[in-house]
Formats: structure tokens, sequence, C-alpha cells
């Protein structure tokens, strides 16, 4: 499994990538910093410049800390617990989201993610 570091606002949180094509093609293309998005109180989100695989399926419940892929292209962040019906690739997870919400906002925020 590879490891990946997400810095937010300073925070730098620790993430394990999933085994996946889509996760292996993600973390080939880091370092990228990306300006996410808010949505619906519980998520951030970028389209990324290039699509990935993907391998979607309706996880049912989404829980804080997921990264995850929307279609093949719009990569989400996700900060909150929450049920839902979309469908999604999974990327990974942060190992520990303690100080994530904080550290996301509630509007537009940056988001560096490297190689650990």
């Amino acid at each position: 499994m590879r490891r990946i570091t997400v810095t937010v606002q300073g925070e730098v949180f620790e993430a394990t990538l999933a085994d996946t094509e889509a996760a292996r093609a993600f973390a080939e293309r880091l370092p990228v910093t990306l300006d996410m998005s808010e949505l619906n109180g519980n998520e951030k989100y970028a389209y990324l410049d290039e699509p990935l695989p993907m391998e979607p399926s309706r996880p049912g419940t989404i829980h804080a800390g997921d990264i995850m892929l929307f279609g093949d292209d719009c990569l989400v962040l996700f900060y909150e617990t929450f049920s839902s019906s979309y469908r999604y690739t999974r990327l990974g997870a942060l190992d520990d989201v303690a100080g994530l919400a904080q550290a996301v906002g509630t509007g537009s925020v940056t988001v560096a993610w490297a190689p650990a």
C-alpha cells in the first residue's frame, strides 16, 4: 500500500492509497496542489487535468477522510461521514481525521497531495 501526505492549511494528514489501478495512476501524478471547492458541507472537490481509470461502486456510507474519484476526473476529499447512493472509485483514506473538518473550513481550500 502506498502512503501519501495531504496538507490542508498547514495541517499534514497521512493517508494510505488503495491497491487499485486508479490509486496507482493518481500516485504517479504526485506531487500536485489543487484548489478544492466546497460541496454540501461534507466534501471538497477538484477536477483533474487528465482522467483516471474508473472502478465505480456505491459505498453506501462515506467516511470522513475518504479520498474518492467521482466520474473519471473529479477528486473528492470527504470531511464528514454520511450515507450516499452515488458511485465513486475508491482512491484511499486519511489514516486519522482528527482536525480535518477544522482544517478544510467552510469554503474553498488549497490542498497539497504528495508522496510520503
